[in-house]
């Protein structure tokens, strides 16, 4: 591969998001261990530590979405000597975040019945709605196998050593669906994504040469850029 040639994520999206994704994703985790794990209880977490679970909640959520760029980087490395095996696995693992994040928009509604309406209300609210249709109520299985693929593929191709390669593929082991709170499983699959990319994310960060004061620059006015227009655009 030409070393000038543009390859998404990057180095510096890539390698951030292999270092904060599963990072995050295990905060939130872990933020919500004391609590049972099925929805009657995490509502009523919530409507005793607000603060506490919105911030578990957040963690997990931004680090879900924080990890497709991950995935990419990931699949980039595979992909140079296994492309049928990056594309699927990373295909895979990202339609399963992709639940995830539909997941965590069902969570956020939830909560803010618990605002409005009260306890008893959002768990009755929830409990009817439990089992209704939805796209991503087909996606499981890209959560059970996206992983374990994409760990494989890391793996055959030399990216990821055996033990990291199996910490990738323990995160299948993570619960999927609306209000689900922690068990010994989730604190496997997230502690495995911290094990199988946060050293990528350093190495990927650290290879190659650092940015001039030009490139800072720009970086810095588009960030600030970005997070004004986010602001002006909450206000509405």
């Amino acid at each position: 591969m030409n070393s000038t040639q543009f390859v998404f994520p990057g180095r510096w999206l890539g390698g951030a998001s292999l270092v904060l994704g599963p990072s995050l994703v295990l905060l939130g985790v872990l933020l919500r261990v004391r609590f049972h794990f099925f929805f009657p209880d995490q509502l009523a977490a919530y409507g005793d530590h607000p603060a506490l679970m919105t911030a578990s909640y957040s963690c997990f959520a931004a680090g879900t979405v924080a990890l497709w760029p991950a995935v990419g980087a990931l699949a980039v490395r595979v992909g140079a000597r296994r492309p049928g095996t990056a594309a699927l696995g990373a295909g895979l693992a990202t339609v399963g975040l992709f639940a995830r994040t539909f997941h965590a928009g069902a969570d956020h509604l939830a909560f803010g019945l618990v605002d409005s309406q009260g306890r008893t209300t959002a768990t009755a609210a929830v409990a009817a709605s439990y089992q209704a249709f939805h796209l991503f109520q087909y996606t499981p299985f890209a959560i059970m196998f996206g992983w374990a693929v994409l760990a494989f593929g890391a793996w055959r191709a030399g990216v990821l050593g055996p033990v990291r390669g199996v910490a990738l593929a323990l995160a299948a082991l993570m619960p999927l669906g609306v209000l689900k709170g922690t068990t010994p499983l989730s604190i496997v699959g997230g502690a495995g994504l911290c094990v199988a990319f946060v050293p990528l994310g350093v190495a990927v960060l650290v290879e190659g040469p650092r940015p001039g004061g030009r490139a800072l620059g720009r970086f810095g006015v588009g960030l600030v850029g970005l997070v004004v227009l986010g602001f002006v655009s909450s206000l509405g």
